[in-house]
């Protein structure tokens, strides 16, 4: 049962069987068309693949039993067509891809010579012995050699110093040998020879190439003596003043240290000169600052002249210079070039035509008395320079312990001057003017004090005006002068004494404020002073900076009733040219050429000048500083048309002037007559 029902759902049982039943004729013929037929598809397809026997097509289409009878040989043909069809084509290939390389290689080559021949830099092939294969045409510019001239050569004779070949020589054989050395693969700099002989820095970098088992190399040369120059242009400039060309401060510390450590060595003595040329910001001021950077450049120039190699001069800015001698043998030795400097300031300086005759002040410092380090020995140094300007400058001052303790009394000076004004410490004594004609008191000069009232202390201005003007303290005590001033006047002719004009001198600093023209105008305002009884008096070296700002602001004051007077005149540079431009009322006489105006032609000539001058402008002149009845008799010879000094009064206080305008001028014109 199980078999029937598996016979009869299993369809193969149903087949009859194939095996040993003989095919008939029609089947096999049929069969043998059908592979043959498909065999010619193949054959077609690969044909027509290939390319070839085109007709063949057509013949095997139109004949079909010619295709079947010639089978077999058409096949073997078909082979080897194919075969050499296959050859062909690999010859045909490799031929192309031979020709393709030699053209890669030629436009590679043609690609390198036009890189090299265009480039910068010299392009150098040396050979395993070192000899040079390549020389682009930078090679020829930066060297001097021709491509024939150098190819051939032996590139270390041809361009390497004599002092260098030895260590060439000794790298090329490692080279030559391992194809290495201490340069491959880096960027150095080194010096190169040109053909004329000139040797310039150099920048190589050098790469090893193998070629047939043997080492070549490839260096790329840079010229970079620009590149030089411009490094020691910015080092300069680093190191050295720019006006001057001297060392500036980095380097002077430098050489300092270098010095101190060889006389820490040898114990011998390091010197420190801080010197300070005198009175130069009158100059400057006065004949601008094109005149005094060339008296700087010229000042720098003589002390390089007149020094040793071996010292140092230094600025460290402004008109200040400073020496380092080292390895001196005594305190002597510091002295005599001391003298030597100063003897280089005998001869006048010609400056863009004008002749200035100069002093300087120098403070010194010795290591290892007055400092062991830099900083100490410069800042004593510079102390000694203060105290040799306070002392009447023109001289040379060494280092002591007391000048330190003067240098902290004066910072503690400016710090209660700080405080001065707030205490109301300043007050404001008078010298009288005088009438050279009539004997009347014309006029006062006031002048400030400052009454240190814990100390009971009245300080000179000489004792604290230029630490105002150092620290700018002068712009509110110069303010605070003028309003007193102007207070004080109109407070006297309140009282109906004899209105006199008064006189207040200005600082650069004051002057030179924004807003100054409308304080003085505020000032005035507020004290209800007439404008013609104020009188301000300004110095040669303020009216000559920055001239033509200066005539606008003098115009303006004079547009006011203000009078305007130049102060110590003749010790400055004043130009005439100028002078006449300028809305002057008053000509001083400095006390310096009153002083020996009896004895001195020289100071006579200048002092009947200046009032020659004067009365020419027609200008008012006032002789300071008289002391002497013959020196007043001269002046009224020279027709001077006032004075002032201590032959009629020194300054006095409110109070005195107020008894002396009480008797109208009485008092003084008394004793100036007896």
């Amino acid at each position: 049962m199980k078999e029937a029902i598996s016979n009869e759902t299993n369809p193969l049982k149903q087949v009859p069987a194939l095996e040993g039943t003989p095919l008939k004729p029609g089947v096999i013929f049929f069969r043998i068309l059908g592979i043959v037929a498909f065999a010619e598809f193949i054959v077609m397809v690969i044909l027509h693949y290939f390319d070839i026997a085109e007709g063949v097509f057509e013949y095997l289409m139109d004949s079909l039993l010619l295709s079947i009878l010639s089978a077999p040989f058409l096949y073997l043909w078909i082979v080897r067509a194919v075969a050499r069809r296959l050859k062909a084509e690999a010859a045909m290939t490799e031929a192309f891809l031979k020709a393709g390389a030699e053209e890669e290689l030629l436009e590679s080559e043609e690609k390198f010579r036009k890189i090299s021949s265009s480039a910068q830099d010299a392009i150098v092939m040396m050979d395993s012995e070192g000899d040079i294969t390549y020389w682009n045409p930078a090679s020829e510019k930066i060297f001097g050699y021709s491509y024939e001239d150098a190819v051939g050569k032996d590139l270390h004779a041809l361009i390497v110093p004599q002092y260098q070949q030895n260590a060439f020589k000794e790298g090329f054989e490692r080279f030559k040998q391992t194809g290495k050395g201490p340069v491959l693969g880096k960027t150095i700099e080194l010096s190169a020879l040109r053909k004329n002989g000139t040797e310039f820095p150099v920048e190589v970098s050098i790469s090893a190439v193998p070629i047939k088992g043997k080492w070549h190399s490839i260096g790329i040369i840079r010229d970079i003596t620009e590149r030089k120059r411009s490094e020691e242009t910015i080092r300069h400039m680093a190191y050295h003043d720019h006006l001057t060309g001297l060392p500036n401060r980095l380097l002077l510390n430098d050489r300092l240290e270098q010095a101190l450590a060889m006389g820490r060595r040898h114990r011998s003595l390091v010197a420190i000169l801080f010197l300070d040329i005198d009175r130069f910001k009158v100059i400057n001021d006065t004949l601008g600052h094109a005149v005094g950077d060339e008296l700087i450049k010229a000042v720098a120039q003589r002390l390089k002249k007149h020094l040793r190699d071996t010292d140092t001069v230094a600025r460290l800015g402004g008109d200040e210079y400073t020496v380092l001698l080292q390895d001196i043998s005594g305190i002597e030795s510091v002295t005599r070039v001391v003298e030597n400097i100063f003897a280089i300031f005998k001869e006048p300086f010609d400056i863009k035509g004008h002749e200035l005759f100069l002093t300087a002040s120098i403070g010194i410092s010795v290591y290892p008395d007055d400092g062991t380090d830099s900083e100490t020995l410069l800042k004593n140094a510079d102390i000694a320079m203060y105290m040799a300007k306070d002392e009447g400058r023109n001289a040379y001052r060494f280092y002591t312990t007391a000048m330190n303790a003067r240098t902290i009394e004066r910072l503690e000076l400016e710090n209660r001057l700080q405080k001065a004004i707030e205490k109301d410490e300043l007050l404001l004594h008078y010298q009288p003017q005088i009438d050279i004609g009539t004997g009347e008191v014309v006029g006062v000069e006031a002048l400030v004090r400052w009454h240190e009232r814990e100390r009971g202390i009245i300080h000179q201005p000489a004792d604290f005006i230029p630490i105002a003007e150092e620290t700018g303290l002068i712009v509110p005590i110069g303010e605070w002068v003028l309003r007193k001033a102007c207070e004080e006047n109109r407070k006297w002719q309140d009282k109906g004494l004899k209105p006199v004009r008064i006189a207040v001198n200005l600082s650069l600093r004051q002057f030179r404020q924004k807003d100054f023209v409308k304080a003085v105008f505020e000032i005035i305002k507020d004290s209800a002073l007439a404008p013609e009884y104020l009188e301000l008096e300004l110095t040669e070296s303020i009216v000559m900076k920055d001239v033509e700002s200066t005539i606008e602001v003098l115009r303006e004051l004079k547009a006011m009733g203000i009078r305007l007077s130049i102060d110590d005149f003749g010790t400055g540079y004043s130009s005439l040219v100028y002078l006449k431009r300028m809305p002057i009322d008053v000509l001083k006489i400095d006390i310096s050429f009153v002083r020996d105006i009896t004895t001195d032609p020289d100071d006579a000539a200048i002092a009947d000048t200046i009032i020659r001058m004067a009365h020419s402008l027609k200008l008012e002149v006032i002789a300071e500083g008289v002391e002497t009845r013959e020196q007043l008799e001269f002046l009224r010879n020279l027709q001077c048309d006032k004075f002032q000094g201590f032959l009629i009064s020194r300054p006095v206080t409110s109070a005195e002037v107020e008894e002396f305008l009480a008797k109208g001028g009485r008092f003084l014109t008394d004793r100036y007559k007896n």
